[in-house]
């Protein structure tokens, strides 16, 4: 069966862990209802947040949406200037049949402006 990469970002109010936890939950219910994917079948994920998020680990919400068996990573991006602060981005690499163009990247919030190209899936 073919891995196919799903790409999603969404941006989050502030630095706190509420917030970081309730908008990974938020993005990733959004990446499985637009996919229709069974995290059973994800062979792992790979967060990362802005320098300006460090009050939580997105992988924390995949847990406690019971993801407890897939291989999850947080990472911190470059800190490049002028890129959009308070950004969570996610890689899943998924076990599906489907074609790469039938798949869904979710980006929400101001995370939209990222991939504009993308948006209209959302």
């Amino acid at each position: 069966m073919p891995c196919r990469g799903i790409r999603g970002a969404i941006t989050v109010e502030s630095n706190s862990p509420e917030a970081i936890l309730s908008a990974t939950r938020e993005l990733l219910q959004a990446l499985v209802s637009a996919n229709g994917l069974d995290p059973a079948d994800l062979a792992g994920a790979i967060f990362t947040v802005t320098p300006d998020l460090n009050a939580a680990f997105p992988a924390q919400a995949a847990r406690e949406l019971g993801w407890t068996c897939v291989p999850l990573l947080c990472a911190q991006e470059i800190n490049v200037p002028d890129a959009l602060p308070r950004c969570i981005r996610v890689l899943l690499w998924w076990n599906t049949e489907k074609l790469p163009s039938e798949v869904v990247h979710v980006y929400l919030r101001e995370a939209r402006n990222l991939r504009p190209d993308l948006t209209e899936w959302c």
